[in-house]
This record gives C-alpha cells, structure tokens and sequence, in this order.
C-alpha cells in the first residue's frame, strides 16, 4: 500500500517526525515536490536531525527518493549525505533523473527579484528562503530547466548551459540593470552561492557551470543514486514494499490551491504525489493520506493569517510563550514563525482538498498550561458566515475569526503519556483533539506530545488501517 503525508497548514506541522516514525513500516519514503527550502526536523533517542532535501526517512535506514517533482540543490544533497554518513548513518537516496536542478544563477536571481518586489511600492515579497525554488520551477515551466539526466552528459549539458544562460545573464544585467562583472556583483542580493562564497558573475559563466555540474554529475553516477522514478517505484511495488509519499510544506501555501501570492512554486497536497513520483493516482488514491496538524498555527514569512496573536501586549506575550516552548523559528531561514490559534477553516479545506483518511496533531504538549484556550471555527466576512478559507488573499486578510473557548489542562509528562497512550492524556486535551476530529470529520491517527520520536501517541497505524 501506500501512505501520503501532508501538511495541512502553512508547514512546519511536525511532518518529519510522523514520517520518521511510520516510515518505519515503509520500504522506501519519496519526497514528491520542493527543494532545501523545506526544513524538516527528526528527534530519535534525543539526537537531532535538521535536514531540508534528503527524506527524512533516511534516519530510519529506509531508502530515499527525490521524485521528479522536485528541484535539488546537489551541494545541499551532497552535504546532507556526508553530515549523516559522519554521524554514523548510512543514507540510501535516490534522485529522479527527470527532477530539475538548482543552479546557481537562480539562487542568485531569486534574492534579486525578491529585492525587487520589496522595495516595489505595492509590497509584494513572499518572505522566500532564496534557494532559488521558484526560478527553478520558472524554468521547468519554460521548457529551459537543466534535469538530473542532463548532468550525466557532459555534451547535453554544456548545450543546455549554451542556451540558457545568456538569457539569464541578460535578465540580470538588462532588465534588473546590475553589472556582472563590476562591484555590484558582490554587493547586490544573492551575490554569494550557498555552495562556497564565489561571486555571482560565476553564477553565468557557462565553463565555470559546466565544470563543477559535470563533476556532480559524476558523483551522482559513481555512487549510483538516480533512478527512472516511475519504473524505480513501480518496480518496489510490484515487490510488495510499501511505500511512504512525503509533501514538503503545508497546504496553504500550495501554488493552486494556497493562499496565493504567498505560496510556494509546487503542489504540497495529495494529488502532487502521483504526478510528482509517476506512481498512478490510483495507486496513490488507493492508499492512506494523512494530514499532520499542529494543536496551533504558525506561519514564517508574509502572507494572512486571521488567527495571529499579535494585538495587544497580553497577545504577544502569549505569543513569545508558545514560540519559545515550540521552537517556532525556520529550520532554513532561523526566522521567528507568526504564531495564531488553531484555524479550523483552515483545515477544513486542507481535508477536503488532499482527502485525508487521518490526521496526526502535534505539539499538543506546547498548549499545557496555558490561562486561555481558543480554537477558529469559522470567519465572518461582510456579514457572511465562512467555514472554509476564501479564494482570494484580499477576501481571507479581510475574514474575521468566530472562536470558541476550550477548557486548558496542566502540563504533563509527555514521555509517560506517550508509553502509557491515550488515555493517559489530560482529560481537556483529549476532549480538545476530539473537538478538531468532529469539526474536520476526520480521525485522529496520532498525537504528537513531544520532539522526539518515541513521543507520539499513535491510535492508529496507517500501514495497519
């Protein structure tokens, strides 16, 4: 069978922790859209794992595969691997040779356009990592991407190379007005690669590119690691392995379906995971897909968010509270996340969008304790009653949150809870994940009540239902 893991919010649910723990009973955990701007923390027997390409089933001993639905940054990849080689892991990934490649010159022209929208008078900035993730999409879309495959061939490489990027040079220094080749180019937005400090003109020199894209091309071929996604999974399948789909980020910031303009360049929910894998639909369909939940909201970068508590100082008190018990800061960026109460049109549309068979909530530990307890179970918005998010960002900054207040409960030992089950849940919290399962009318598969993995109270096994 196969089980598909979602965000159901904005991202940072706890997707890593849910993926490390039933990837377990996985064969094998493919990551179907996103690139390293999608942080994913593990905990296991209190040492941490904070990873933003390699599935974090490779934690597990469990293999890994990039689908072609996303775009791969190799030096974030190859970095990744050896960290976790030299922490004692052996990570067994797998890359779509049809996935597309971050090069450098879309590192550098996202910082740049980024700039551009910020200092644009309308505001527009998405609040991006600067991986470079949405010039890459761009130019998948345009039919100019370079592919995994193309790294492989030294001859097609450097005629793709040839073609595009005297067009992005031209964009940078025509349109955008910046001088390759004086000081701007180390001054301006993105002037520095992740992978080392070199200046950006290197980022449109076509021999430079070539030279270090073909020796990862050979790495990747030395150690075996790409695969034909499609026929590779089918091939476990018809095995018998069981197979782990696994989203990046959160439904509401999916390109269709999200809150947009704030929204990444791929599709987080269900359906990217037959598209992003070439594993049918009705193989996908078939299976379990989980939303993961967090029992809060938070949110890194622009964008609405009815929910916030950012009013008077009561609220932002409460606020710097629970981002300091939750660790709300970007595994990427370090970036301090937006914190809100639990926004149930939110997840409304989350469910019926994805389909979820199940969800996993978590941080429930986070909320203990707290004087007041509120839950979003609608919005009003002219006059009219919503119970699901509105279309258009203009509609949803405009929504105001309809609450109802919920009972607290005392802090509790998360490592008792989660060995005893639970019933060993304060009596308020379990009411509280109650209420969220009959609003979204969907089970509860799995309660989060700490970082680490074993710190999980599973009811239902997704592999077993």
């Amino acid at each position: 069978m196969t089980l598909t893991i979602v965000g159901s919010q904005l991202g940072d649910e706890g997707k890593g922790a849910l993926v490390d723990r039933w990837g377990g009973d996985a064969d094998v955990v493919v990551r179907y859209q996103g690139g390293d701007n999608a942080g994913h923390t593990v905990v296991e027997g209190g040492a941490e794992y904070k990873l933003s390409l390699v599935p974090s089933g490779a934690v597990r001993g469990t293999v890994g595969v990039l689908g072609n639905g996303c775009v791969v940054n190799p030096n974030t990849l190859f970095t990744e691997i050896d960290d976790l080689r030299e922490r004692g892991l052996d990570p067994d990934v797998r890359v779509a040779r049809r996935a597309h490649v971050i090069m450098p010159y879309h590192r550098v022209l996202d910082g740049i356009e980024e700039e551009v929208k910020a200092d644009d008078d309308a505001g527009d900035e998405v609040g991006t990592t600067g991986r470079g993730i949405g010039p890459t999409y761009e130019d998948k879309a345009g039919r100019r991407g370079i592919r995994v495959a193309d790294l492989l061939d030294p001859d097609a490489l450097r005629e793709k190379l040839e073609y595009v990027v005297p067009q992005k040079r031209a964009l940078v220094e025509d349109v955008y007005g910046i001088d390759l080749t004086g000081s701007e180019a180390q001054s301006a937005p993105g002037s520095r690669t992740q992978s080392g400090g070199d200046d950006r003109a290197e980022a449109f020199d076509v021999d430079a590119l070539h030279e270090e894209f073909a020796a990862i091309g050979e790495r990747l071929a030395d150690e075996g690691m790409t695969v034909n996604c499609s026929d590779y999974l089918h091939s476990r399948r018809e095995a018998g392995d069981e197979i782990l789909f696994e989203g990046a980020q959160g439904t509401h910031i999916d390109v269709d379906h999200g809150n947009y303009p704030f929204v990444t360049s791929s599709n987080p929910t269900a359906g990217a995971a037959a598209v992003g894998s070439g594993v049918g639909v009705t193989t996908v369909g078939a299976g379990e897909v989980v939303g993961i939940v967090k029992a809060y909201l938070s949110r890194v970068g622009e964008g609405p968010m009815p929910t916030e508590l950012d009013g008077d100082a009561d609220e932002e008190a409460l606020a710097d509270e629970i981002r300091e018990r939750g660790g709300e800061f970007g595994t990427v960026t370090g970036r301090p996340r937006r914190i809100g109460w639990l926004d149930l049109p939110m997840l409304r549309h989350a469910a019926r969008v994805s389909g979820f068979t199940g969800v996993a909530v978590n941080h429930v530990d986070v909320l203990a304790g707290l004087d007041e307890l509120k839950v979003c179970t609608g919005y009003e918005l002219d006059g009219e009653a919503l119970d699901t998010v509105p279309t258009t960002t203009d509609r949803w900054e405009r929504c105001e949150p309809v609450y109802e207040t919920l009972d607290t409960w005392e802090p509790f030992d998360s490592a008792a809870v989660a060995e005893a089950g639970y019933d060993a849940l304060p009596e308020a919290a379990r009411e509280y994940l109650e209420f969220v399962a009959d609003e979204i009318d969907t089970p509860v598969y799995a309660v989060g009540v700490g970082p680490d993995r074993e710190e999980t109270v599973e009811l239902t096994n997704p592999f077993e239902a």
